[in-house]
This record gives C-alpha cells, sequence and structure tokens, in this order.
C-alpha cells in the first residue's frame, strides 16, 4: 500500500519579510557541543566526564556517516537546493567544516589539558610512547611479541599490492618505510590494519588500587611497529580512521524481498565512499597524499588529530574503572507494586490508567505487560511494534513464547532503523521461526511508533489494553533515556490501536482517527489546528498557551505555525534538546517564544504536547518530533492524556519542573547561541529537572522536605509531587 500524505498550511503570519531559520546540521553541531560541555564541567564527576568525551565523538561518527555524507552526494550529483535558512550544500559543509574542526579542537584539547591530568590525581596514568619508563617499555614489547604481533598483517603498497580496503571506523596504522642500505631507494608505505579483537585500551603490568598505567592499542603497535618489517627502517607510523557513507539506501518498490535486499545493502556499507580521514598529527605529506588519493577525499575532510584516534573508545575505561566515588550515584529506578497475578494486572489497568517516567520509575512493568500477556491464558492475541531493543530483549522472548503457546501474535518490525538493521533482521527470523506474524511496514514509511495492544477475553467478551510510549522497546537504554509509559484499557483509544495496526498490515484505507494522531494520516494537521484554536483564543482575549518537549524541530510548516502563534500573543515554550530551526525571540515573529535545550545525566527523549485550550488542557505524548521525517515519512502515534489526574500532573508538576531547570538548561538565543538559563535574581543555580525526578523517584513517598540533595529548597517545591501512576 502506498500512502499518499497532504500537508495542511500553517495560519497566517502578519509579517512582511523573510521569516528567519536555523540550519538544521549547525543546529546539530550546536546540540552536541552542548554534550561536550557536560564533559568539560567540573561539577560532573571525572568518568562520566570521560563517557561524555566518548559520546560527543560517536555523536561526529554518526553526523559524518549519514548527513555530511549526504551533503556530499549533493554535491557530486550538482544539486543546488538550498535549506530552510538559504545555505547550498556547498556552504552548508563549508560551514560544517569550521565547526566541527573548532568542535574537535576544543573535545582534545578537554581530554589532555583537563580529564588527563585529573585521572593522573586519581592514580590512573595515561601514557603516550614519550612517557613510558624503561620497564614500562620493556613490559610493553613483551606484551606486543606475546599478544598482538601474531594478529597483525602488514599489508604493502607498491605496483604488485594495490592499496587495501580501509574499512569503515576501523584502527590502522599507516608506515612510511625504507632500506637502510639502499638510501636512495625511494620510501615504501605499508598498512597495518588493527584487528577488532584486540583491545583498544591496555594496563601496563599490574594494577594497584591507587595506580594503574594505560595505554592506547595505536601507541603499543607503533612503538613496536619495526618488527612486522625486519631489515627495514620506519620513518614514520601514524595511527588512523575512515569515516565512510552509511546511510542505506532500499528501493522498496522494486526489492522482492525487503529483509534479503537491506542484508546486501549491509554488506555493502562497507565499501561506501570516504567521508572523513582522522589521522594522528605529524603525519608526513607523502603518507597523507597517498591516503587521500587512495580515499578520493579532499583535504577539507582530514582532521589531524592531537591524541589517541577515536575517542569513544574511552567507553571501554569507563566501564573497567570501578570508582563509584567517580561517577553518578547509582539509583534503583521506583519500582511500581504490581500485582503478582495476569488478571491482577489487567485489573489494575482496567481500574484506570497508568504512567510511568523512566528512567526514574522502572521500565519492568512494560516488560512485564507483554511477558504476563503471553502467559496469561486469557490473552488471544498480541500485537508489538518494535523499532530498537536490546541484544537479549526479553521483549522479543516473549513474544515467542507467547506464539509457542498459540497465541496470535503479530510484530511490526522497522527493518530500516538505522544501524540496528542486522539486529532487527536477526529478531525477524527468530520470531517468524516460532510462527510469529512478522510484517516490515508499508512502502515508504519507517514504523516508529511505540506501541503494544493486548486482546484478552473477558465476562464481558474481548477486550483491548494497550501501552503507549514515547521510547523504544529497550530495558537498557530505558535506565539512560527519560521517556514516558502510558497503560490504558480506555475502549475509545484502544480501538483506534487496533485500527492503526489493520491500517499498516492490511490494504485498507487509513482509519479516520478521532482520539489519536498519527502520521502520515492527520498528525500535521491536528497539531496546526491545535496550534490554531490556541491563536483564536488569544484573539479573543482568553489565556493561550503551548509547551511542547520534543528532541527535534525542523518542520518548516510546524515552525511557522508557532511563529503565527506568537504573532497572535500565545505564549509558546518549546523544550527542544537538539535539533532546532525556530528562531526564538525576534521582534514581530517570535518574541513570546522561548526554546530550551536540556542535557544532562539521562537523554532527553520525551515527547509531550501540551495546549492550554481556554483551561481545558489538551495533552498528548508519543512517539513523534517536528521534523518532515516524522510527519510525512513516518508511522508516528500521539496519544492523548485523558485521566485528569494525570494530565494535571504533566501540566502542573512534570512540565514547570523542566521550565525551572536552571542548572542544565541552555537557552536559545536569536543568533543561535544557547546561553545556560539562570534564576532572575542573578543568585546560583538551584534547580536541575533531572536530579528532582531522581529526588522524587529515590524518596519513594516520604515528604520532599527530608530530600537532602543540593538545592532541595528549591527543589521541593518544583519537583513532582508523587509518583505518576
Amino acid at each position: 500500500m502506498r500512502i499518499v500524505t497532504k500537508q495542511t498550511p500553517p495560519p497566517p503570519i502578519p509579517f512582511r519579510g523573510k521569516l528567519p531559520y536555523f540550519n538544521r546540521e549547525l543546529s546539530w553541531l550546536a546540540f552536541n557541543r552542548r554534550v561536550l560541555e557536560i564533559a568539560r564541567s567540573r561539577r560532573t564527576p571525572l568518568l562520566e566526564r570521560l563517557k561524555f568525551l566518548a559520546i560527543v565523538s560517536s555523536n561526529l561518527d554518526e553526523f559524518f556517516e549519514i548527513r555530511v555524507a549526504g551533503l556530499i552526494q549533493q554535491v557530486e550529483s550538482d544539486l543546488h537546493e538550498t535549506t530552510l535558512d538559504g545555505l547550498s550544500p556547498q556552504e552548508q559543509l563549508r560551514r560544517i567544516h569550521s565547526v566541527v574542526a573548532s568542535l574537535v579542537d576544543d573535545q582534545y584539547r578537554c581530554w589532555s589539558g583537563e580529564i588527563v591530568p585529573a585521572l593522573r590525581e586519581e592514580g590512573y596514568h595515561f601514557k603516550t610512547a614519550s612517557d613510558l619508563t624503561q620497564s614500562e617499555l620493556d613490559w610493553v614489547r613483551d606484551y606486543f611479541d606475546s599478544e598482538v604481533f601474531p594478529l597483525l598483517t602488514p599489508l604493502s603498497i607498491d605496483p604488485s599490492h594495490p592499496f587495501p580496503h580501509i574499512g569503515n571506523k576501523t584502527l590502522n596504522i599507516v608506515v612510511s618505510i625504507d632500506y637502510p642500505d639502499t638510501p636512495e631507494t625511494e620510501s615504501l608505505l605499508a598498512v597495518v590494519p588493527v584487528p577488532r579483537s584486540l583491545p583498544r585500551v591496555v594496563t601496563i603490568g599490574s594494577a594497584t588500587p591507587d595506580r594503574r598505567v594505560v595505554i592506547f592499542i595505536g601507541q603499543i603497535i607503533k612503538i613496536c611497529v619495526d618488527r612486522l618489517f625486519p631489515g627495514c627502517r620506519v620513518t614514520n607510523a601514524k595511527v588512523f580512521r575512515v569515516t565512510r557513507n552509511s546511510d542505506l539506501y532500499i528501493d522498496e518498490e522494486e526489492a522482492e524481498n525487503l529483509l534479503k535486499t537491506i542484508e546486501q545493502g549491509l554488506r555493502n556499507l562497507r565499501r561506501g565512499a570516504a567521508v572523513r580521514l582522522e589521522i594522528e598529527e605529524g603525519v608526513d605529506d607523502r603518507l597523507s597524499k597517498a591516503l587521500l588519493d587512495h580515499l578520493a577525499l579532499a583535504n577539507e575532510y582530514v582532521f589531524r588529530i592531537d591524541g589517541p584516534v577515536n575517542l569513544m573508545r574511552l567507553m571501554h575505561v569507563y566501564e573497567a574503572i570501578d570508582r563509584p566515588d567517580l561517577k553518578f550515584p547509582p539509583f534503583t529506578p521506583r519500582p511500581l507494586a504490581l500485582p503478582e497475578h495476569e488478571a491482577a494486572l489487567f485489573d489494575r489497568i482496567a481500574h484506570g490508567d497508568v504512567l510511568l517516567l523512566h528512567p526514574y520509575e522502572s521500565f519492568d512493568p512494560v516488560v512485564d505487560f507483554v511477558t504476563r500477556a503471553a502467559r496469561d491464558p486469557k490473552v488471544h492475541a498480541i500485537k508489538q511494534t518494535l523499532y530498537r531493543t536490546s541484544g537479549d530483549s526479553p521483549i522479543v522472548k516473549a513474544l515467542i513464547e507467547a506464539s509457542l503457546a498459540g497465541k496470535q501474535v503479530t510484530a511490526l518490525i522497522e527493518l530500516k532503523a538505522r544501524f540496528d538493521e542486522a539486529n532487527n533482521i536477526q529478531w525477524a527470523r527468530q520470531m517468524e521461526q516460532a510462527g510469529v506474524h512478522v510484517v516490515y511496514g508499508i512502502v515508504g514509511l519507517k514504523i516508529h511508533a511505540k506501541c503494544s495492544l493486548v486482546v484478552r477475553r473477558e465476562t464481558g467478551g474481548l477486550r483491548y489494553y494497550a501501552h503507549v510510549g514515547t521510547g523504544n522497546y529497550n530495558p537498557k537504554t530505558a535506565r539512560l533515556y527519560t521517556d514516558f509509559s502510558l497503560f490504558t484499557a480506555r475502549r475509545d483509544i484502544t480501538r483506534e490501536i487496533a485500527c492503526l495496526f489493520n491500517t499498516i498490515t492490511g490494504f485498507g484505507r487509513p482509519y479516520p482517527f478521532k482520539k489519536l494522531l498519527v502520521a502520515p494520516f492527520n498528525l500535521q494537521s491536528s497539531l496546526i489546528k491545535r496550534i490554531s484554536s490556541e491563536i483564536a483564543h488569544a484573539r479573543a482575549g482568553r489565556p493561550a498557551h503551548i509547551i511542547v518537549q520534543i528532541n527535534s524541530l525542523i518542520d518548516k510548516s510546524l515552525i511557522d505555525s508557532f511563529y503565527a502563534a506568537s504573532c497572535a500573543g500565545v505564549k509558546v515554550q518549546l523544550i527542544v534538546r537538539g535539533i532546532c530551526g525556530l528562531v526564538p525571540g525576534v521582534p514581530g515573529i517570535s518574541e513570546n517564544i522561548t526554546v530550551r535545550s536540556i542535557v544532562g545525566r539521562f537523554l532527553e527523549h520525551c515527547r509531550v504536547y501540551y495546549f492550554h485550550n481556554a483551561g481545558r488542557p489538551r495533552v498528548y505524548l508519543g512517539s513523534a518530533d517536528l521534523m518532515p521525517r516524522n510527519l510525512y515519512r513516518r508511522v508516528e502515534l500521539l496519544v492523548p492524556i485523558e485521566d485528569p489526574a494525570l494530565r494535571t500532573r504533566i501540566v502542573e508538576d512534570y512540565l514547570p519542573t523542566l521550565l525551572a531547570d536552571d542548572t542544565d538548561a541552555r537557552l536559545l538565543r536569536a543568533n543561535g547561541a544557547y546561553r545556560q538559563a539562570r534564576p532572575r535574581n542573578g543568585s546560583r543555580p538551584t534547580l536541575s529537572a533531572q536530579n528532582a525526578f531522581f529526588a522524587c523517584s529515590d524518596t519513594d513517598e516520604r515528604d520532599a522536605s527530608e530530600v537532602g540533595a543540593p538545592g532541595a529548597e528549591r527543589e521541593k517545591s518544583a519537583r513532582p509531587r508523587g509518583p505518576l501512576f
């Protein structure tokens, strides 16, 4: 079935002139700089600073693999389409290079100038070849001979040995060598690939509780690389890494078997075009030119690194060092006391909606919802969407168990979930073998909605029970991402969720959803309708207010709708973690709009939409951000919060706490810069929303006055008054 989407135009804006927009790519880089700020902050525990430094590298990898790769393809295809802010692909690449170069420089200054000295004070010594003592050097050479040398294969480059293929994001050493007895002979080149099986970080000798000497594997190989070329002299050796285009293009209309087509595409990705070269500083011109010629890469995509190539490997260091005093305090998510028996669980949901805020409240009920449904003899069918899940997914195991027990099980697996394609293929095959009906979605759309539906036979007949979330069905990331979960048995909502599943799996026309906002059917038009309603209230002299929490805002129709609302006097408060194309605070256009980004210990991942509606609030939560891909090229789901108590908790506790954050929050200015949100009286920051929710979870039912965290006096008035269920 091919879905044709229609866009609703935004409300008219009483402004003559060009509307302002921020560039998507530069806005994303600004977000990654805010991640770097956490790594540089002395408020962040030392090993957590290490982790955030690794996250910056991981983010940049994906940015080059997808976004920069796409811009390069546009330039090579001679495409000149401009973005919202009027930039051509060439101009975007020029600005990206400038911003990334500065970001990488600051990243490595943070590593070498701040974190390495701080780790040394705690007994962890990161060394390079020039820092080693003689005894440490002897140990390194022995380690190389016994553990590294047998696994290495040097690849020479000459007329009979063409340049080897360099895999995406693999670690390599490029070496320049010559023969001492024939100095007139031109130097030769070789590449030494570093096997993935080798640890990237090695502890030298025996570590003690108060001292550990650490070295990166690239340094070890460089120290001993001459042993790979007996009789030769090594004149230069540098660690390097290549990033390649990893955007998987699938022509679904031509693909007879989507699963096999994606498998083939994944194999081809290893040979995608190079889009970045990271190499150690000090590489000689001949080595650099040889690499660039082979990779067909322009010099502006080369980043010379003053430190270890690929700081993502620092994540292994974070995980290996057992120093709780150098990490965030451990926490246990608040458990939801679920009934032990399956029937009692469903009775609890039938009695009233349940709303959880992860990771402050446990993700276990989400897993239990599916696993107990699999074992409940009264459950006859389970329908489940899966976009990303964990390697040992209990959700997948429960669906398999349910199918083997004779229940009707349908799983909508999104094979095209970027960087999770291989995992999802594996789950699809396992479930198909167990008899699960696996559906791969609709041509041209990704299934990004997060929902699970259980059909249960009860005294009055068959009844639906549903879970709708803002995050993936992944227990591991549920401890790192903030997300909402809603459990409901409301007949009007669950029936529409059932119709959504049927729309995806069948050939029927899209259901006329009345309660749910579903992309690509009615989501964009419904949101514009809600914004237009606030505009009408404002013009009639009634209070008008919009609060939206999302990950990204780049869709022009919604940005223009917010501009129109601002012009009408609607108060618009946007909490946008990452990309934001809207320019706030512009007189005559957006002076009634504020944009804040919260980047902290947890990844803010909730999507919440609040419309004041003249005192009768409408609140939605679900999977959708405000980007063209979410509104027109994905199946997304927003569900209304109908329970008055739960709606009040979101409107009066959750959202105000985010808007009061003056610690982790940054306010976006009209010039594109972010500044820290500060208390109005100019005092020091007192409230971190994440700490407030954490304290609420950690203190269980205790009174707020018992909370002893820093800033508790401010937090106890702003944090949620209790659990959200």
